[in-house]
């Protein structure tokens, strides 16, 4: 049987991707792959539907490597025997691959291939069997697609680049004076010895001296300096809200510097009220008293 099957990518991207038994295996249709078999030989399931019968196979997949020149062919070979029968089956398919331009940019894949087999597959016809084998060829071109977007062959160049763990790092060095330029000091010739710790100390204190930036040092303070900064009604209200709630805090009276100031009073009426009643107290008792001392002489 031979049948040609269009892949829209360049002839090296898609014979790349013919030399990966794996990805071949994946993209043939109706296949299902055993997790735990191996990369270059894939084993698993396949359900060929041939007419108006449904056979499963279980076998394996391989690819030869195809030679250097640019028309060389990959060959795939398959063998499997049925999961429900005696029968057994056989396939070797030739691909070559060539460019074109139509019906787009891309790869035509000539298949020829030849099937041995036995069992259920001798009682399909000749004609059911190769519409079968086109079929299935025509699915193959479809999912190869699909695997090449959704998967790209890596580069030429990208799979020759070392990996990070490919890398040679060099020994760390043994001898111990090999640090002793880094420890060396300056020259006297050096920029570095222009300004000493004294010039840069004092260069420090002129930026950060009292007459320049004065009122940050009272208004940024913290801890005991801070309550000799502050007024004492700052001071005491802020010592008397820690370790207070929130709740506390919102509903609780206003104190120190925000705390509202009571109205003056008045010092004369003050002090009449407040000698007053004493005085009137005084008065009523030893009235009551007189009149007493009085009746009991009468």
């Amino acid at each position: 049987m031979e049948h040609e099957v269009y892949v829209p990518f360049p002839v090296g991207t898609v014979r790349q991707a013919l030399t990966e038994p794996e990805r071949v295996a994946r993209c043939v249709p109706g296949v299902q792959l055993d997790a735990e078999a191996a990369a270059h030989r894939p084993e698993g399931r396949l359900r060929l539907r041939i007419g108006s019968s449904t056979i499963t196979y279980r076998g394996s997949l391989t690819v030869s490597e195809p030679g250097d020149g640019a028309d060389a062919a990959v060959t795939v070979e398959a063998k499997g025997t049925e999961a429900r029968g005696d029968g057994a089956v056989a396939l070797t398919l030739t691909v070559r691959l060539s460019p074109t331009t139509e019906p787009g940019p891309g790869t035509t894949l000539s298949c020829a291939g030849t099937v041995h087999g036995d069992g259920r597959l001798t009682e399909a016809t000749d004609r059911s069997a190769e519409s079968a084998g086109r079929r299935l060829l025509d699915r193959f071109a479809e999912n190869l697609t699909e695997d090449l977007r959704q998967r790209p062959v890596p580069d030429a160049g990208q799979a020759a680049r070392p990996g990070v763990f490919d890398t040679e790092v060099p020994p760390p060095s043994l001898d111990p004076h090999s640090d002793e330029d880094a420890a060396e000091p300056a020259g006297p010739g050096d920029p570095a010895d222009a300004a000493g710790p004294a010039d840069t100390a004092d260069a420090l204190d002129d930026l950060v001296s009292e007459d320049r930036v004065p009122e940050l040092r009272a208004e940024h303070a913290y801890g005991p300096e801070a309550d000799a900064a502050a007024p004492a009604e700052a001071a005491h209200a802020r010592r008397t809200m820690i370790g207070r709630s929130a709740e506390e805090v919102d509903h609780a009276p206003p104190r120190g510097r925000y705390a509202p100031v009571p109205a003056p009073e008045t010092g004369g009426t003050s002090a009449t009220l407040r000698w007053a009643a004493p005085a009137a107290a005084v008065v009523l008792a030893s009235a009551v008293v007189v009149g007493r001392v009085l009746r009991r002489r009468r």
